[in-house]
């Protein structure tokens, strides 16, 4: 998927005004469909479609359990949207448009959709976003108490629907990217990894931050003979990545704890250390950082994969930078000033800042690699 990164220039003579009004109202209609989504989602809709479609309202309604006039609104609804196909007597427009016709009416979803909407670990899927904004709509009136305060708003606050979305939205980057093209920016490392330690100690792998354990299942996936760690300060998180570690059969490759980046000083040394797309939302990076550098083994290095924003600040923005804003005024940011002191970050960490915070915290060298994102930017720090 790809997002321009600049912002488009209004033609000369046309009313600003309008303009606005034109994206914001764009704007509810894209967030209306991404709340029905999450409906698909989280109730099962679009996978009974893939099993058993085409269906009518009534057959979506028996298979997944849910009221048939519910299925029928939502189906019109995804339909209208262009998310799912219409076949019918009247799918075309025709005169026909009864009570009978509706519900004898059948909904076919895309195989090309299903791979946005429902297949988790392809390139494609891009649903949870769903998920992350209904995360941030439920709690959008603590969010705001925040700003009249100062105070901060707690991940856990943000609820499951938001740790899925979080969660979900890397799980396709981690499974594939990682693994592959993001390491073979790091050679030197790979080889550590794929070494047999034969009967000396295993390499070991750190995921800072880890969420819901994606990252460390692919890295135990492709490196069988390191031990892959993952720590974060999220129960929840824990709780599900361990239930993913179980259900994929590594368990005894996989350490998964609930703690903060300053204990990883004393739980070395790490081959490897991965801060993925956590950097930012850390109260006190600097001193995450020097803690994690304490953790490396000799040779090692830390891989930080973050948002992949402007050099600069330049408004208006394009809509990455556009995006990346808006989760830190919704999230990243009310989340950070839960803990005092705090460096605030927001999400928008700019590679001169992350390089100044790796200086601080000691590492010799910061170095951007050439590995190509839409949406995130790598980073080696060496200790």
């Amino acid at each position: 998927m790809t997002a321009p990164d600049t912002a488009p220039s209004p033609q000369p003579g046309t009313d600003r005004g309008e303009l606005l009004a034109e994206r914001l109202f764009d704007g509810a209609v894209g967030a209306l469909e991404l709340f029905s989504v999450y409906l698909g989602t989280e109730l099962g809709l679009y996978r009974v479609l893939e099993r058993h479609g085409p269906l009518t309202p009534a057959g979506l309604a028996e298979r997944a359990g849910i009221a048939p006039r519910y299925a029928r609104e939502w189906l019109e609804q995804q339909a209208v949207a262009g998310l799912l196909e219409a076949a019918g007597e009247d799918s075309a427009g025709e005169e026909a448009s009864g009570e009978e016709s509706a519900d004898e009416r059948r909904y076919r979803l895309d195989p090309a959709h299903a791979r946005v909407l429902l297949h988790a670990d392809d390139p494609a899927h891009v649903a949870p976003f769903a998920h992350l904004l209904t995360g941030i709509g439920g709690v959008l009136p603590r969010v705001a108490e925040a700003y009249r305060t100062g105070g901060g708003v707690p991940y856990e606050a943000y609820g499951r629907a938001f740790r899925h979305g979080q969660g979900h939205i890397n799980r396709p980057a981690f499974t594939h990217e990682l693994p592959t093209a993001w390491l073979a920016a790091l050679p030197d490392v790979v080889a550590r990894l794929e070494a047999d330690p034969g009967t000396g100690p295993r390499p070991r792998v750190a995921d800072v931050g880890c969420g819901q354990g994606w990252a460390v299942l692919a890295l135990a996936r492709a490196f069988p003979h390191a031990l892959v760690e993952g720590v974060d300060l999220d129960e929840a998180s824990i709780a599900d990545a361990r239930d993913h570690a179980a259900r994929a059969g590594l368990g005894d490759r996989i350490r998964l704890t609930c703690g903060d980046a300053a204990s990883m000083a004393a739980a070395g040394p790490y081959d490897l250390v991965l801060v993925l797309e956590a950097l930012h939302d850390f109260a006190r990076p600097v001193e995450a950082l020097r803690a994690v550098r304490a953790a490396l083994a000799p040779g090692g290095a830390v891989l930080v994969a973050d948002e992949r924003v402007a050099d600069r600040f330049t408004a208006p923005g394009g809509r990455v930078e556009r995006m990346m804003y808006g989760w830190s005024v919704t999230h990243c940011l009310p989340t950070q000033l839960v803990e005092r002191p705090s460096a605030a970050t927001g999400t928008v960490l700019r590679a001169d800042v992350l390089r100044g915070y790796a200086a601080e915290a000691g590492f010799r060298r910061c170095t951007v690699l050439p590995v190509d994102n839409d949406f995130l930017r790598l980073y080696r720090l060496d200790g």
